[in-house]
């Protein structure tokens, strides 16, 4: 039986015939493996979801953790799961071999990665934060640092937290209150609140390591003046053993729509529950120099950008599978032609409305997995390139694909989700069907790591303007080989490329006009609709590029893979691409209709 969390086909389609995995095998960083290693991650990370995460997926819904005002409990399920992750080496497979990992492509470990957010999102964010955690440090922490944090939580004893907002701040960082205090001693202590702290308490594993933004008292104002600190739940002694009790608590705990499974909590710092050494305080350690805090917390949040938008897809993947599933199985009335009621009923998927709704949700997921997965090999090049012009080049653009590969899945996918609903007619709506905890997880996606409109300002406002415009335009240049490429093909890849072609200049034209006047203000008043339509225009990019790969390839006998591909960027051609235009047309026109409004008129 097929799985319903993601398509093995689909998946080796993008990895192997289209981003060429096995030419990153030939590159000394990834030597190590092979066909055959990168084959057993996928198939391991499909079983593992399959077995340990996906079962308790819905339990974990319905019974989210709790606090009793000492400590906070969750469902045991989990922790096995996360054992079991860790047990089969698979928490450590993209780690570097310096600190214990298997120094896997990133490329891979992402589709290993999908898997686990597909299976059950609540259970899987305590690992990729932990990742996340374990790679910030890797890249600023000093070689101490990284000896006494980073095994521990690779090797799933420790996990990982991100502590950026509080209460009053929410996104604005420049506002936050928390303030470190230099002890004296090579180490700081914390005091205040941070807000929304997924995995910010439990017993699930030995320690947390919560990395905390604050400021240090006389340093500069605004962002300028933020720090960052590892901040545990537990001190570690010398010989790396949990001691003492560190001075973070939590709160509370915050109960969201989705993500139910991930404990989410309000945590104070330094309010003398506890006082480590008889000092108050909670106990940090500074990570690189002062006031660096919000540039290395970037290198945990531009990934965790991108891992929310690997997340959203991966939901959206799962209720697309479902979705179908049930369509194919689920009998309800007859053809347009045939109303006699003496005929059998069909089933639902002969319906051609549900076929539609079946092949939007087929080119959003698709496309999202795409997109993601080319933004992990843009990782690899970064990572494993020698040529400096090469790692130039893939850093611009995945500077200005994250705010996209963020926020397009979270939107489009979680219109998947609404469309898996959709065909489950009534049943779609109750707690017995996955697709109602399905669209419930995803619709916090649109939030974790930065708004749609905060992605939408960081496109708009810097990605597309910085440098003389230069990963704008780089972007355009990238995207118009693969149409060049295309268009020699002919047939209906030429005709795409033309649509794709005359989408990519119309892009980077209006970036341009935004900005003609000089101000800020009117220039970003439209960014969200700038940044849908990017999102738009690069995902038909992708198709595109699964078009170029997938021509005068012939479906194996039962097999479908290819015409499908075919089907479902026909539709994102035809049915999708064409939304830019007025997009475009509104932010061209410097539209100021959401800039002058009243605030008092609304």
């Amino acid at each position: 039986m097929a799985s319903t969390l993601l398509s093995a086909r689909d998946l080796r389609f993008l990895i192997y015939e289209w981003l060429d995995a096995e030419a990153l095998t030939r590159r000394p960083l990834y030597a190590d493996h092979s066909r055959e290693t990168l084959d057993g991650a996928l198939e391991l990370a499909e079983r593992v979801a399959t077995d340990h995460f996906a079962p308790h997926n819905k339990t974990n819904d319905a019974n989210e953790p709790r606090f009793d005002g000492e400590r906070v409990h969750v469902i045991p399920e989990v922790k096995k799961a996360l054992e079991v992750y860790a047990e089969t080496g698979l928490a450590v497979a993209g780690m570097p071999e310096s600190v214990g990992g298997a120094q896997m492509p990133h490329l891979i470990t992402s589709a290993c990665g999908a898997y686990f957010q597909a299976a059950n999102l609540g259970t899987s964010a305590y690992t990729s934060l932990t990742a996340g955690n374990a790679r910030l440090l890797l890249a600023h922490g000093s070689p101490e640092q990284v000896r006494t944090w980073v095994p521990p939580m690779i090797e799933g004893r420790f996990t990982g937290t991100m502590c950026l907002s509080e209460p009053q701040a929410g996104s604005s960082l420049a506002d936050i209150t928390t303030r470190a205090e230099d002890a004296g001693d090579g180490t700081y202590r914390l005091f205040g609140n941070k807000m929304w702290i997924s995995g910010g308490d439990h017993e699930l594993t030995e320690n947390i390591v919560h990395l905390v933004l604050a400021k240090i008292p006389g340093g500069p104002p605004g962002v300028k003046g933020i720090s960052l600190f590892i901040v545990p739940k537990y001190l570690v002694d010398a010989d790396g053993s949990v001691g003492e009790r560190n001075d973070v608590v939590p709160a509370g705990l915050n109960h969201k729509m989705g993500y139910r499974g991930t404990v989410n909590a309000l945590l104070n710092f330094g309010e003398g529950r506890h006082t480590p050494g008889g000092s108050p305080g909670a106990v940090g350690y500074l990570v690189g120099e002062p006031h660096q805090g919000l540039a290395q917390m970037f290198h945990m949040m531009d990934g965790a950008r991108i891992g929310v938008g690997a997340g959203a897809m991966a939901v959206g993947y799962t209720g697309y599978l479902k979705s179908l599933a049930y369509a194919r199985e689920r009998l309800q009335g007859r053809p347009l032609g045939g109303k006699d009621p003496e005929r059998p009923q069909v089933p639902i998927i002969e319906h051609t409305d549900v076929r539609r709704m079946l092949l939007a949700q087929k080119s959003y997921v698709e496309g999202a997995l795409a997109l993601v997965l080319y933004c992990a090999r843009l990782v690899d090049e970064l990572a494993s390139t020698e040529d400096e012009q090469e790692r130039r080049r893939a850093r611009l653009l995945l500077d200005v694909l994250t705010p996209v590969a963020k926020s397009w899945p979270s939107q489009w996918c979680l219109e998947a989700n609404s469309l898996a609903i959709q065909i489950h007619g009534g049943y779609g709506y109750t707690r017995e069907y996955d697709v109602e905890q399905h669209y419930r997880d995803n619709r916090l996606n649109a939030i974790h790591e930065g708004t749609h409109g905060i992605q939408a300002l960081d496109l708009l406002g810097r990605k597309a303007v910085q440098e003389g415009g230069a990963r704008l335009t780089l972007l355009v240049e990238t995207a118009g080989a693969t149409v060049e490429r295309a268009r020699a093909l002919g047939g209906a890849e030429a005709e795409y490329a033309d649509l794709l072609d005359a989408s990519l200049r119309r892009m980077s034209e209006v970036a341009a006009l935004a900005w003609a006047g000089g101000d800020p203000a009117v220039a970003l008043a439209n960014a969200t609709p700038y940044l849908e339509a990017v999102g738009h225009v690069v995902v038909a990019w992708m198709w595109l590029e699964q078009l170029v790969t997938a021509h005068g390839k012939e479906d194996a006998d039962g097999e479908t893979f290819y015409t499908g591909k075919r089907a479902a960027a026909s539709y994102f051609f035809r049915h999708e691409l064409p939304r830019t235009g007025p997009q475009f047309d509104l932010v061209a026109s410097c539209d100021r209709t959401v800039l002058d409004v009243p605030a008092d008129a609304l």
